[in-house]
């Protein structure tokens, strides 16, 4: 589960008369691509969704295509609607804007008010002992979902709504692309390392280090998982 995605349904119904149908049927959908249920390259069958759900295919149709918007699927004329395969090249370039976007989510982050840079501090330190008791446990998946929350809390921070928006649609199009290799060891004692030295700049008001750092950890991430991973196949790029 992605940091900004919720199991408690009384939240999902709260918001039900404010949606219309297709964004429910795309927030379903969305779960079931970021589940890995759909993984990438697998044709999903409108039909059968609209008959899972009881809905018409009008609704299906409407949110698969504000899917194929936010890079998540894409349609082939005449052959159906695919869960986007990312290539390597792809990968990069979301690493790339990535890394610019948690650089300055970081810098927003360290200069903070006292009281709320020591709350989001806390948050990072509590984050960090997370990753630490699963590095040593060698439990790649909570050490993933860990990370993704320590920078999303720094993005959340950053309190910029089209920030967010956008570092969340890159980092949906990463993780399903890194669905296949999350029980992978890649580099989690040197990510830490790197995780602690972020929480520090914070903690010290030093925006301008820890806006180096987190563009710094977040390139060095990426160049971890294409020397760790085979990256010749095209449905193995890679995020972090």
């Amino acid at each position: 589960m992605l940091p900004w995605q919720t199991e408690d349904s009384s939240q999902l119904l709260a918001g039900v008369r404010d949606m219309s149908l297709a964004k429910l049927v795309r927030d379903n959908m969305l779960g079931l691509i970021l589940s890995g249920e759909l993984g990438p390259g697998q044709r999903i069958n409108e039909p059968d969704i609209a008959a899972r759900l009881q809905v018409s295919r009008v609704p299906v149709r409407e949110a698969l295509r504000e899917l194929e918007s936010t890079g998540l699927v894409a349609a082939r004329k005449n052959v159906g609607v695919f869960v986007r395969v990312l290539l390597p090249k792809e990968v990069s370039e979301l690493y790339e804007l990535r890394s610019v976007l948690d650089a300055h989510a970081g810098r927003r982050g360290a200069g903070l008010a006292d009281t709320a840079r020591r709350r989001l501090v806390k948050t990072l330190s509590g984050l960090t002992r997370a990753m630490n008791a699963n590095a040593r446990q060698r439990d790649v998946q909570a050490y993933y979902a860990n990370n993704l929350a320590f920078h999303w809390a720094i993005v959340e921070a950053a309190d910029n709504d089209t920030l967010a928006r956008t570092y969340r649609g890159i980092v949906q199009q990463l993780h399903v692309s890194r669905l296949k290799n999350l029980s992978r060891d890649i580099g989690m004692q040197i990510s830490l390392v790197e995780h602690r030295q972020i929480v520090e700049a914070i903690a010290a008001g030093d925006a301008g280090r820890a806006e180096s750092l987190l563009a710094a950890h977040v390139t060095a991430a990426h160049g971890r998982l294409v020397e760790r991973l085979d990256v010749s196949e095209p449905s193995e790029g890679r995020p972090s």
